[in-house]
């Protein structure tokens, strides 16, 4: 549905995006996972045809966006980063509007425009001007626009940014009702959304590509992969009882002060499950000693770990 080559963008002497190669395959949630200034909306944008590429070339359900454009556009929801429309318009003007440009046959249109004002909800505000909405009916407002044409390729550049809890829980279970349809690329910098929504992750970095894997095979890329969580009473009765153990590298305090993370040494036991015997090594040190915890469990692993290995490696090269 989607896929790059050696994808590129300079401006003079700064490179945006480093020759990108990737691919998403139908009915996947891909994560554009990066920091600020990473070379995301860049790339977004390249994809969506609002900018040309400086070398390499990306295509969208076969159409080069560049040789075929309008073929490419076609295939396309696009939300841009902030969803802007046109404020002074009412909601349901700003559809009609969206839905001339696409040429939509009036039976399509009025089809697609009931189905998605009742799937976003957006009924109560038909009449509104869009400048005066709330900024979670903006987006949904933006959103519809992206999605009336029935496109088979969202690109959704920070879907959820600067929205209140209650209304990226909304944003979010419409996202995942779509997917079920759609192909889906989601350009985000906050981890929670890749865990949340997306099936696969990429990493960028100064517009190169520093990972391309599952969220969970990140996970596992973590330090934390295994390690045990665990709640005690007396921190420094357990932190000495347990930075002694050769299967143990490093016992850290958690920020909340209550807790512990034990993170296996090269003592461990591979052959058993990720931590498993960690915990039951740990759990014996810890009552043989007479020292006190609670709620141990095991760690998957931390998205923030590896993304701060990865995006900062990469600043410091």
């Amino acid at each position: 549905m989607i896929q790059t080559r050696l994808l590129s963008k300079r401006y003079g002497s700064l490179t945006a995006v480093d020759g990108i190669d990737f691919a998403v395959a139908p009915g996947e949630v891909l994560g554009f996972l990066g920091p600020n200034g990473a070379g995301k909306s860049t790339t977004m944008r390249m994809l969506a045809g609002f900018i040309a590429p400086t070398s390499g070339s990306a295509s969208i359900c076969g159409h080069d966006v560049v040789a075929a454009p309008l073929a490419a556009k076609r295939c396309i929801g696009y939300l841009p980063e902030g969803a802007p429309s046109y404020g002074e318009m009412r909601v349901r003007g700003f559809l009609s509007f969206i839905a001339d440009a696409h040429a939509m046959e009036v039976p399509i249109r009025s089809r697609r425009f009931d189905e998605v004002v009742g799937r976003l909800a957006l009924a109560s505000v038909l009449h509104q001007r869009i400048d005066t909405l709330s900024k979670g009916f903006r987006r949904r407002v933006a959103l519809a626009a992206a999605i009336l044409h029935d496109p088979p390729v969202l690109l959704l550049d920070e879907p959820t940014d600067g929205l209140d809890p209650n209304q990226k829980h909304d944003v979010r279970r419409l996202i995942r009702d779509m997917a079920r349809e759609r192909t889906i690329v989601i350009s985000t910098h906050i981890l929670e959304e890749v865990q949340a929504l997306c099936t696969r992750a990429i990493v960028i970095a100064r517009g190169r590509l520093r990972a391309d894997a599952t969220p969970a095979e990140l996970e596992r890329r973590s330090r934390y992969h295994g390690a045990i969580s665990l709640a005690v009473g007396d921190s420094v009765a357990a932190r000495a009882a347990l930075e002694g153990m050769q299967s143990v590298k490093a016992v850290e305090a958690e920020e909340t002060g209550d807790r512990l993370v034990v993170i296996a040494g090269a003592g461990a036991d591979a052959g058993a499950a990720p931590g498993q015997a960690l915990l039951e090594a740990v759990d014996e040190r810890l009552r043989s000693l007479g020292v006190a915890y609670a709620d141990a469990r095991v760690e998957r692993g931390r998205l923030d770990d590896v993304f701060r290995a990865l995006t900062l490696d990469e600043a410091q090269a």
